[in-house]
């Protein structure tokens, strides 16, 4: 039961970092918490591109779109006890 809270922890925003420091040494949690660390800069960064004028509004809108899904589809490999591998962001996670 610790592992599915943990895991979806990961993908909730700044949640990541509770799982990702409190159980490393548990591999399932600690895969799917650098997922949710990526995808949580992710949206740190499409916030930030707010300021950014003309297509700014844009990037923050489609990435947002991107985040949630990405999110929900991290949530649904949690408690399908998998280890989805997300594309473009386990890329950049096994490198953390």
């Amino acid at each position: 039961m610790r592992s599915y809270i943990m895991g979806v922890m990961s993908y909730m925003g700044v949640l990541c970092f509770v799982p990702l420091m409190s159980s490393s040494d548990d591999e399932f949690i600690h895969f799917h918490a650098k997922q949710g660390l990526v995808i949580w800069a992710w949206s740190v960064l499409a916030v930030m591109a707010l300021f950014v004028p003309g297509i700014g509004h844009l990037f923050f809108s489609m990435s947002a779109l991107a985040v949630i899904g990405i999110s929900i589809i991290g949530v649904i490999s949690v408690l399908l006890r998998k280890a989805w591998k997300l594309p473009l962001i386990y890329t950049i996670a096994s490198k953390i």
